[in-house]
């Protein structure tokens, strides 16, 4: 069966070249094009749809406005945001494993998108989607993130942040270590660090982010350099940078 994609998008040269970008993969059906989202409300309640292009900034009702609708549905179709957003509020979609089309892209970025979105359909994700849509579209008043988002190939896995002991940078990625495992998750630490309540986390080093209950005790190695002893066993190394703030929280 084809994938059945509806596009949203109050200014026509935007559906256009999204139309003419999915024409030439076959796996894939146009069943509409929308210029709001109460147009799109219509083609949804008679048509089924698999994955939504949506615009972010249209007039009388925003694409977010429709998106947090549509999170209320236990399987919603996968939103696919087109938007000429700034970095800080791409931001939001990354960390939230939401996928996001910047305009002006090019094929090879759509390509991409689609892959991604026939992978998780293939893989029957669509509750999870469901998931790190509602926390991305209504964060409960919550000033920061409950949960974690994190995306591979065609899977999202929410993880509860009350469940990470402490996080280690790995280039582009983060590995959040829990007590049973290790959850790789595609996002800079210094931008999930943004995220994360300064009251539970403390970054030690350039590269680390305990969680405050975790920690046992403050030792040196053998070579005099600082580390956290965590509850879990693990040794954190502290450096000389960020060695004043760990010794004035401990402290305290």
């Amino acid at each position: 069966m084809k994938i059945r994609a509806l596009i949203v998008d109050d200014e026509e040269p935007g559906r256009i070249n999204l139309r003419y970008g999915l024409a030439p993969h076959e796996g894939w059906q146009l069943v509409g094009e929308c210029a709001s989202a109460a147009a799109a409300r219509a083609v949804l309640a008679g048509q089924e749809v698999d994955v939504i292009f949506l615009d972010i900034q249209m007039p009388q009702e925003t694409g977010l406005a429709l998106a947090r609708e549509l999170a209320q549905r236990e399987e919603p179709p996968l939103v696919i945001f087109a938007t000429a957003y700034n970095e800080h509020a791409i931001e939001a979609f990354e960390v939230h494993a939401l996928d996001y089309l910047l305009k002006p892209f090019d094929d090879q970025r759509l390509a991409q998108a689609l892959e991604r979105a026939a992978a998780m359909l293939e893989q029957r994700q669509r509750a999870a989607y469901a998931r790190a849509m509602r926390a991305f579209a209504e964060p409960a008043g919550q000033e920061y993130m409950q949960q974690l988002n994190v995306r591979s190939v065609g899977r999202i896995e929410c993880v509860q942040v009350s469940e990470v002991l402490w996080i280690e940078a790995a280039g582009n990625y983060v590995e959040l270590r829990l007590a049973q495992r290790r959850v790789l998750h595609r996002v800079p630490l210094a931008r999930l660090e943004q995220h994360l309540d300064p009251a539970s986390f403390l970054r030690v080093h350039r590269r680390a982010l305990v969680r405050l209950s975790e920690v046992a005790s403050l030792e040196r190695d053998t070579e005099g350099a600082s580390q956290l002893v965590l509850r879990c066993g693990d040794r954190v190394p502290v450096s000389e940078r960020h060695l004043p703030a760990v010794k004035a929280v401990l402290g305290a």
